[in-house]
């Protein structure tokens, strides 16, 4: 079977890749929000929630089986062997289920991944372009802050340190996108949206 033309969207917290991606999504491209299935999954795929209670304690769970973001956030978030982890537990899941949401979505001529942690969690393969959206780091700060006011700057700062320097992904990206306020986004999304349905991916199932 002939899988659609796939495109990876990511960027820093704060750069504005959801942004973007609803953006696409305007032009009737489905979007994958990796960050939101995860969250999904860690309730809803029993593989993954058996690894995360042998992993982290039955704790990691309410009764209602919701899962406790207090007992996790202290036991991994705010120690970086076992936030990794945890990522090494979730990120297998979430490859899985965009196997299959590819397979569902595979009469559009191409498709988006959206990922905080794409080049982190080695969710490159199977892509063939690879979008960055990139800001500078007091914007997003400014950005983050607004939106989720729970938030401090220290906490912020400390998600940034526990990110891939953005030097280093723009190394890695097939193409990058400048959400500050000196560029329009809507241009440069309209370009890429027009090359990717003349694409086609030379990727196989």
């Amino acid at each position: 079977m002939k899988l659609p033309y796939q495109v990876g969207i990511t960027g820093g917290i704060g750069s504005g890749k959801s942004t973007i991606s609803k953006i696409f999504q305007c032009f009737g491209v489905p979007v994958y929000d990796a960050d939101s299935r995860a969250k999904k999954l860690m309730t809803t795929d029993g593989i993954l929630v058996d690894q995360i209670k042998k992993e982290f304690g039955t704790l990691s769970y309410w009764p209602d089986g919701s899962l406790n973001r207090a007992h996790l956030s202290e036991v991994a978030f705010g120690n970086a062997k076992r936030l990794n982890t945890l990522n090494g537990l979730v990120h297998p899941r979430v490859a899985v289920d965009y196997q299959g949401w590819v397979a569902e979505h595979a009469n559009h001529p191409y498709l988006i991944r959206e990922a905080a942690l794409l080049y982190e969690a080695g969710a490159t393969t199977g892509l063939s372009c690879v979008i960055l959206v990139i800001a500078p780091e007091a914007l997003r700060l400014k950005r983050v802050l607004a939106r989720d006011p729970q938030r401090t700057e220290a906490s912020v700062r400390e998600i940034i340190r526990n990110q891939w320097p953005e030097e280093e992904k723009m190394k890695r990206a097939d193409v990058i996108i400048y959400n500050d306020d000196h560029h329009l986004v809507i241009p440069q999304v309209i370009e890429l949206h027009q090359k990717f349905l003349q694409a086609q991916s030379p990727v196989q199932a």
